[in-house]
């Protein structure tokens, strides 16, 4: 049965190093999708931007990132599920997997989106916590537009609403990431 982990945190809290690990330890049984593929796609095409770097984690990104959040926003306004969508079915177009690992969630409506479409039973979610400390030595500088708006901010109140929370200051271990598959239900060996 096909589950679905839905990964959340701050900007720099470990989004996509919490996935790769676990993407690493369940191998080819598993897929990253990342919701901001679609959106940057979109966004790089209609500009006629760089993608690549559009999809680095780097200044070409945050350049655009403002601009790219008010737009996407303006198509979620339309259609809550429209980059969720987008980025599944390239996920499913290919070959299948029992776990799939979305490690940019942002908003509540992508996780009621995954919710209604795929039933609240294989959806799993997983909060990321880091302090601005430790966030700021991995790059992190709070920017007004970009870290106080719903893209940031949406999910800040389900505090009591994930199925499992991880603080992410300190190097995880392969025992502790174990731990997390564990406390997932995700089968790794």
């Amino acid at each position: 049965m096909l589950k679905i982990v839905l990964i959340s945190g701050k900007r720099k809290c470990g989004k996509d190093y919490i996935s790769e690990r676990l993407q690493r330890k369940l191998g080819s049984r598993s897929r990253i999708v990342r919701i901001s593929e679609p959106i940057k796609s979109e966004w790089a095409r209609k500009l006629q931007l760089d993608l690549d770097a559009l999809l680095s984690d780097g200044p070409y990104k945050e350049k655009y990132r403002r601009d790219m959040i008010v737009w996407s926003d303006e198509v979620r306004a339309k259609d809550y599920g429209y980059f969720c969508r987008a980025a599944m079915e390239e996920a499913l177009s290919r070959q299948q997997t029992p776990y799939i690992l979305v490690s940019d969630v942002r908003r509540k409506n992508d996780i009621r989106w995954f919710r209604e479409t795929y039933g609240p039973e294989r959806v799993i979610t997983l909060r990321l916590t880091s302090r601005p400390e430790t966030r700021c030595a991995r790059g992190w500088t709070f920017t007004a537009g970009i870290d106080d708006v719903p893209s940031e901010c949406d999910l800040d109140d389900l505090a009591d609403g994930f199925d499992l929370v991880l603080a992410n200051d300190e190097e995880l271990d392969q025992e502790a990431i174990d731990h997390l598959l564990d406390r997932l239900q995700l089968q790794y060996s």
